[in-house]
This record gives C-alpha cells, structure tokens and sequence, in this order.
C-alpha cells in the first residue's frame, strides 16, 4: 500500500490554492505583508516579470526569470517571481528545485502575504511526497514545514463571496495533505511519534480513512519500544475500512495474522490466532478507538501463563471463565498434555481414529461422582483402544491420555477437546495368546515282516 502515491494524487486533485487547519503551534516564517494599493515597483520591473511569467517554454521561462532576479534582487515583485519559479520545476518534475524556491518564498517573510506562505509550503509539500526514497534530513526538513504550514494557514482569511461550509470544507482537505505528509516525512526520518501524532490528527477528521489508519499502524509498530497492540488496532482499522478493496482487505488481513503471530511468540494454535484476529477485527471496525478493556496477550504473558500450568490448573481455570481464562486458554491452546487422567464414559469407533469421551479426575471422590463427559479425545493409530470393555454394573475404564489440546466449549457445556491422542500403552488391551498349534503324534514305524 503506498501511502505517499496516495496522499499525492490527492494533492493534485485539489491544486495548490485551498487552505489549511490548524494543527498544532510550530514555528513558522511571519509572513504579513498585505498587498500595498500603491506599487512599489517599476513599470519596468513589473514589464520584465510579466514577460517572464507568460512564457510558455520552461528553460526560457528559468532564463527570464534568472534575469529578473538579477537585476532585480531585491524587488517586491519577488513574492511572484518564486511561486512563478517553484510552479516551473514542478511541472518539469524538478523536485529539488521545487522545495528551494518554495523555501525561497517562505523566507521572504514580512514581505510575503499568509497566502503565499501557504502556497509555498503547499507547493513544498506536494514535492516532497514525489521524491522516492527520501533521506533523514530532507524527511525532517518535509515534516517541519508542512507543520509549519499549518500555522501559516491559520492567518489566511476567507475569500470573499466564498460559502462557510465551503470554505470549511477546503480547510479539512488541505490539513489533510498537510499532516499526511508530515505523518509520510515522520515516518521516513524515525520520527515515528510524531508520524503517530500527525496521523491521529488526520483520522480526527476523517476517522475511516484507510491510508492513514495504515500508516498510523506503522508508526505505532516503529516506535521505541514497538507499540504492537495499537498498531495491530489500526492496521484493522484500515482492512476494515469501507475505503478498502477486497484485496486490499486481505492481504492487510493476513499480515495482521503475521504480526499477532510474532507478537505472541510464534502460534501453536491456528484456531486461537483466526478468534483473536476476528475478534479484533469486529472491534476495530465498529469504534475508531481501542477500548481500554481490549488485551492481546504478548509471547511473555503466554510464557509465564504456561510456566505455571498444568492439566489441573488449566481445567480449573476453564471452568471459571473471565480473563483468567482467556490468559490460560491462549497459552494452553495447542500444546500436548501427557497422560491426562480420564474416566472414560464413552467409547466409539471413528474413521482412522477412536473417538473417547470421558471426565478429568484427579481423585477416588471424584472418579465416583464423574458421570458427564468433559474430555473428547480423538485417538489414532491405537485401533485396539476400541476393544477396551464398557461393562455395565462395573466400574468404568481409567486411562491415563496423552493428547494435543485443540479447543474447548465453555460452560454450560464445558468440554476440552483433543487431537493426536494416544493411550498409555500398558492400559490398552492386550491380544489374546492363540495356542501354540498341536504337533502330530508320532507315527508308529510299520513292524518288520
């Protein structure tokens, strides 16, 4: 997804003439010169500009103007000569240029208008989002003045005759660009919270906006130390956007799958990771904001959830539910119990596996009381486990099973189930001895005639 193609194909469709939001206070150029009614220049200044502004062919444009400043260098028509300059380079594709002659007007200062410092930094900011591949410096230089320009643009008035909602809507669209390139530039320089920062105040204008919940993502993964749950949370902002094609949707979902899956230390549960991922989808895409309740476990949580675990503790806390549970349950989730004490209740024979049903007990009392099911092993390549006898008016089977963990139903209905699982092998039922076959008696030799 590339947020920079994005944020400046946006900018051309809205020209270099809208204005700004303000977004936070920075330190930008005063520029508050207002137009004089009387000119303070030439009529052969004026001439000399006008002819190089009208010309048609760049290079000879650059040649014009080149000349004006030097034989003008310090002219009150320069507040028009540098956006003359900066709009060339740019249609040349000149990058660089662009920015020095954008900084260029910036410096102008007192003797530039807000509007045109506005302009300027507009200008500056569409270029910079067209080079590929920025340095550090040029990044920060980026970052600092589209902030910049958002305070510029505080002092720019609405033009007359211009509608409120209109006007309104113009300013969201340039704070928009602004701040994206100044998220873009925070990004490209590590300046990762402060990409946060201008993001977020993107998202406060429009909240569904699929780039910048992506890119708001990947400011929170870069920062010190790394920011996974709130990074997690925006890139499921984005593939949850209405803004986001199906391909879009997936292939952000399947690197949200990746990234829970090394934040959680790498998964032995896929059952586990496809709940947490729907789970953070469904909430992500019903609330702008991460709920304070909201938890992913991390690969040390889960570490020393499963240091402290047994088959007893994990059956315990099952049962009871709440957010022990959960903490258990994402650690449990796919690891193999041995020998699991089991009272079995049922017994089934299935395609290539044997089904065995039976109930978690851990003493005498208890084995006398289990009479539900709350165990389903799925047993392979033990055929013979379904020769163990049921028999009725005696006491039930007790084995002891050693199974992987797949899933479990909570109560009302609590049962674990279990894959891969084997019975110990002295516990299984042993084939009958067949007789050793009778050897023929010994023929007579016939008498001697």
């Amino acid at each position: 997804m590339n947020g920079t193609r994005w944020l400046a194909s946006l900018a051309v469709g809205i020209g270099l003439s809208l204005f700004c939001l303000n977004a936070a206070p920075l330190a930008a150029q005063n520029c508050t010169a207002v137009p004089s009614a009387q000119p303070k220049y030439t009529m052969a200044e004026y001439n000399t500009y006008t002819a190089a502004a009208n010309e048609k062919n760049a290079a000879t444009q650059v040649k014009a103007l080149d000349d004006f400043v030097a034989k003008y260098p310090s002219s009150e028509l320069l507040r028009f000569v540098y956006p003359t300059y900066y709009k060339n380079y740019f249609s040349q594709k000149n990058f660089q240029k662009t920015i020095e002659y954008a900084d260029k007007e910036v410096a102008l200062a007192d003797k530039a208008t807000p509007q045109d410092c506005y302009e300027a930094y507009y200008a500056r900011a569409l270029a910079y989002m067209n080079i590929p591949n920025p340095d550090a410096q040029t990044a920060k230089s980026a970052r600092d003045a589209a902030l910049a320009g958002l305070k510029s643009l505080e002092q720019v008035p609405k033009p007359e005759g211009l509608d409120d909602e209109k006007f309104k809507k113009q300013k969201e669209q340039s704070a928009i660009f602004l701040l994206g390139t100044a998220g873009s530039a925070g990004l490209a320089a590590k300046d990762c919270a402060g990409a946060a920062e201008s993001y977020k105040a993107v998202l406060a204008i429009t909240p569904d906006d699929l780039t910048s919940n992506f890119s708001l993502g990947k400011a929170y993964a870069c920062t010190a130390p790394p920011q996974t749950v709130d990074a997690l949370w925006y890139y499921s902002r984005a593939a949850t956007s209405k803004n986001a094609n199906e391909q879009q949707s997936k292939s952000i979902k399947a690197y949200i799958r990746k990234m829970i899956v090394n934040y959680q230390g790498g998964t032995v549960c896929d059952s586990l990771t496809d709940a947490e991922m729907n789970e953070l989808l469904q909430l992500a895409g019903s609330s702008a904001d991460r709920p304070a309740t909201y938890k992913l476990f991390s690969a040390d949580d889960l570490k020393a959830a499963r240091d402290a675990m047994n088959i007893a503790t994990v059956v315990t806390d099952l049962k009871a539910g709440g957010d022990k549970a959960k903490l258990t349950w994402a650690g449990a989730c796919g690891l193999e119990f041995p020998e699991v004490p089991t009272k079995v209740l049922e017994i089934a024979p299935a395609t290539d596996v044997v089904v065995i049903k039976g109930a978690f007990v851990t003493s005498d009392a208890e084995f006398e009381a289990a009479t539900t099911p709350n165990l389903e092993f799925k047993v392979v390549g033990q055929p013979e486990a379904a020769k163990i006898e049921m028999k009725k008016n005696e006491p039930a089977p007790f084995l002891h099973i050693t199974g992987t963990l797949d899933s479990y139903d909570p109560d009302p209905a609590f049962m674990m189930h279990w894959s891969k699982a084997t019975v110990k092998a002295d516990e299984l039922p042993k084939e009958k001895e067949k007789p050793a076959p009778k050897k023929p008696a010994p023929k007579k030799p016939a008498p001697k005639p």
